[in-house]
């Protein structure tokens, strides 16, 4: 299809009404979480927090401490004081990578992996228009975001209530908390981690609207994710680092003292929003523009 011909037909539909912009949302969201891979990337989630547990539950068997030897995530020395820090463990295991990989995956084939199975044509067909169809797919981009978030934070909260106590928590300042409200702020951190990801997800969208490959799509995503990760780690480049989405990333941490420290959370979040801004707009003005032929 032309565009020329997508362009008539868009003129020749109807206004679509707020009901319909909801069901094209479920209707994007409904397609992410039904595809086998979206459920294998969040059931291969799911296992990091299981096999934290056990490894810390094998290493502190003896009476010893983990992460007595100053490795591993932060956080994992305190979790079998208190089974509530497997979340902030797992979180801090799985940001670096695995929770921006899944994301990035789900963002690259959100409108590549369509242009090449053929039916990204007969989206723009449905009385949706370019702009709300990539605003639902960025929109259960992130709905993904939080799923994803909440399935490490759920799985380490079963896991470290299974293989360790539970109770008041210690934070990072010194000061203890009653579990709910240790239960308060570890939702806090899950929220902190859903949004610090809403940058590799507009990247991600913006990366899928240039080509017709999924695969393409998700690797060059995956690629930038792993380029940015690099670069953040060299002091040389400390000028650059600021303005790389993953520099922030671990700044949920200052949600665990009191009073919490904002600086970096608000640096992290507007990052993120900066991101969103200047990917989304070039996503836009690629999608609205591009020919769609498969």
């Amino acid at each position: 299809m032309s565009q020329a011909e997508v362009t008539t037909a868009a003129a020749a539909r109807p206004a679509p009404s707020p009901l319909w912009a909801l069901s094209l949302f479920r209707s994007e969201a409904g397609t992410v979480f039904r595809r086998w891979r979206t459920i294998a990337l969040l059931g291969v989630l799911a296992a990091v927090p299981v096999l934290v547990g056990i490894a810390v539950k094998m290493e502190t068997s003896d009476g010893g401490a983990a992460g007595h030897g100053g490795g591993g995530p932060a956080f994992i020395s305190q979790v079998t004081n208190n089974g509530l820090f497997l979340v902030f463990t797992s979180l801090a295991a799985t940001l670096p990578f695995f929770l921006p990989m899944a994301v990035g995956v789900v963002a690259g084939d959100s409108v590549a992996g369509e242009a090449n199975a053929g039916t990204l044509r007969y989206l723009l067909v449905a009385p949706a228009g370019r702009t709300r169809l990539l605003l639902a797919k960025f929109t259960a981009t992130f709905a993904f975001c939080c799923a994803a978030t909440l399935t490490v934070a759920a799985s380490a909260l079963a896991v470290g209530a299974l293989l360790f106590p539970l109770g008041d928590v210690t934070l990072i300042s010194g000061v203890t908390v009653s579990f709910g409200e240790g239960l308060l702020r570890a939702l806090a951190v899950a929220g902190a981690v859903a949004l610090s990801l809403v940058g590799i997800a507009a990247l991600g969208l913006f990366v899928s609207t240039l080509t017709n490959s999924g695969i393409a799509a998700m690797a060059t995503t995956v690629g930038l994710l792993i380029t940015a990760q690099i670069v953040d780690q060299f002091p040389q480049l400390h000028a650059v680092q600021p303005y790389l989405f993953p520099h922030y990333w671990l700044s949920f941490a200052d949600l665990l003292r009191a009073p919490v420290y904002w600086d970096q959370l608000l640096d992290n979040l507007g990052l993120q929003a900066l991101y969103a801004a200047v990917f989304g707009s070039a996503a836009w003005a690629r999608f609205t523009s591009k020919d769609v032929t498969a």
